[in-house]
């Protein structure tokens, strides 16, 4: 029997940073994570980073390569970072390269919409489909897209920049626009909401994890605002089955923690907006790695660039 080949993982997101040790198999032997606390800027993070990466190496068998999950926009091939919405201060990162000399290891680096798209396919519910779009709806609202079973990356591999998307005249700041998908969808723009719906209640101190608690506890005002987001997140969804046909969506973060309170709205609005025939040919869920999949996803990049793992696409239409 052939020895495993070993992955360390990154998962660096604007809330935590996930270093892990994986398979190719999509197994997670190990993880450490801290709070990115972005305020710190870049070199801060870069450092807990680092020494971070050589805790869990220390600990380890031989890696063959570092895999990394991030933000866009980013050259996903250079591996260099450009200033994503929920890492500021991270502007022009040559990520690849700095982390490939100081390790000594191959890097490969992907846009965490794409990285999280890939674990579905490899591992979870995308396996067997030609077309399907993952959401991350963390920190940030981004896409990954597979369409006729190939991950779409775009001509400057901002597909899937969709948190971007103006989805009404007025709302929560986010993406460099008020009334941004990201901005009502994404947890940080879900607390802005909050705190515009009921300006009385809600104040600075209220975070992401706290709205889901409350809104899970049966809270009136805390269960209006994730109505309100699912809502809108209903109007994304129908755009994007127009536009794109899937048979499946994805979501995760918010919408694993927030379930049909977060996705049951979402769906009556995509029923009502979007073409029928299209509608009837999609399923919306959460997951099948559930929580895990931040961890699969940050081995990803590997896993595809360097041919570690092949996706097999079903057969299609009949």
């Amino acid at each position: 029997m052939a020895s495993p080949t070993y992955l360390l993982g990154l998962d660096i997101g604007g809330t935590k940073t996930a270093v892990v040790l994986g398979t190719a198999e999509g197994e997670i032997l190990r993880r450490k994570c801290f709070l990115t606390r972005t305020e710190r800027g870049f070199e801060a993070t870069f450092a807990e980073l680092c020494q971070t990466m050589e805790q869990v190496l220390a600990e380890s068998p031989p890696v063959a390569a570092i895999s990394v999950a991030i933000g866009g926009p980013l050259d996903i091939q250079r591996g260099i970072i450009y200033s994503p919405p929920n890492l500021p201060g991270w502007d022009n990162i040559p990520l690849k390269d700095w982390l490939h000399e100081r390790f000594g290891r191959p890097v490969y680096v992907e846009h965490d919409g794409n990285a999280g798209t890939l674990a579905e396919l490899y591992f979870g519910a995308g396996r067997g489909h030609r077309n399907l779009i993952f959401l991350t709806m963390g920190t940030g609202l981004g896409a990954g897209l597979v369409l006729n079973g190939q991950l779409y990356r775009g001509t400057t591999d901002t597909a899937g920049e969709v948190g971007h998307w103006r989805i009404a005249p007025d709302g929560p700041l986010a993406y460099g626009k008020r009334g941004s998908w990201e901005g009502y969808c994404a947890g940080p723009g879900m607390v802005k909401l909050a705190q515009m719906m009921f300006p009385d209640r809600w104040d600075a101190t209220l975070t992401p994890e706290g709205l889901v608690d409350l809104a899970r506890a049966g809270d009136a005002q805390a269960l209006q605002v994730v109505r309100r987001t699912g809502e809108v997140l209903g109007q994304g969804l129908a755009l994007l089955v127009d536009a794109l046909n899937p048979e499946l969506i994805i979501i995760g973060s918010m919408a694993v923690r927030l379930g049909d309170l977060l996705l049951e709205p979402a769906r009556q609005v995509l029923r009502r907006e979007a073409l029928p025939g299209a509608v009837a040919a999609v399923r919306v869920m959460t997951p099948a790695l559930g929580e895990s999949l931040g961890d699969v996803a940050s081995l990803c990049a590997a896993l595809d660039q360097a041919g570690l793992k092949k996706y097999q696409a079903g057969p299609g239409p009949a």
